[in-house]
């Protein structure tokens, strides 16, 4: 593994090629990122959309950390499905943690880890939403950590909760690793354009696109001063 910088923790690259002593852990790095967004409370700076974007294009090379499939197709299921796994274990976790810890969260003190503001926007966000809002947050940094500890806090049937949590996971991974994997290779087969020497664009768009909507919504919640 090279020297460690820790600008790597926001670079999704840094997780996928992942090494130690030559030994690849890419693949089971990006699961338990996947895992860790809304099982550890991690979700508010680790690369999530960006990081299943482009594992769809160095798919073959995470899969080959486990196995090797000579299909892309076959490749990129696999992926999918780990991954999908990896997200509803996660908000499995999360709503566990949210039903046996609803009131010493709403009383813990702001910490690196923890912002309590966003256990209150996730919150206001779930209740207009309902059990859409796991499928919705999903798509969204920051509210995907805690969706699924509000639905515990406020004790959202378990089979309702579980149905969303399958039905979201599956969503995300499939859309973002297939957009991923196909788009690259739409645009190197028509265009020649290759996404891999493009990495920074992709990420700086992904992040601006996933992020618009929690900063449009923050930006409506601030009060407006009078001169």
């Amino acid at each position: 593994m090279n020297s460690f910088d820790w600008k790597n923790l926001i670079d999704p690259l840094f997780y996928i090629h992942f090494d130690v002593n030559g030994i690849k852990l890419g693949i089971y790095i990006v699961l338990f990122i996947v895992f860790a967004e809304t099982g550890l409370f991690a979700g508010f700076f680790l690369p999530g959309d960006s990081l299943l974007f482009l594992a769809g294009i160095y798919n073959r090379e995470l899969i080959e950390n486990v196995l090797f499939i000579d299909s892309d197709f076959v490749n990129v299921i696999l992926l999918s499905t780990m991954v999908a796994v990896a997200g509803i274990l996660g908000n499995i976790v999360g709503y566990w943690f949210g039903s046996k810890s609803g009131y010493y969260l709403y009383n813990k003190k702001d910490t690196f880890w923890f912002k309590k503001k966003y256990l209150v926007q996730s919150k206001d966000f779930f209740e207009r939403h309902g059990g859409r809002a796991i499928i919705f947050a999903r798509f969204l940094p920051i509210f995907r950590t805690f969706a699924p500890i509000v639905a515990g806090i406020v004790t959202m049937d378990k089979k309702k909760f579980m149905f969303y949590n399958v039905v979201s996971s599956f969503l995300w991974s499939f859309t973002l690793i297939f957009a991923g994997h196909y788009l690259y290779g739409f645009l190197l087969d028509n265009y020649q354009i290759d996404l891999k020497e493009h990495i920074e664009l992709i990420v700086i768009a992904l992040v601006v696109i996933t992020l618009s909507p929690v900063i449009l919504k923050f930006a409506k919640k601030r009060p407006v001063t009078e001169d």
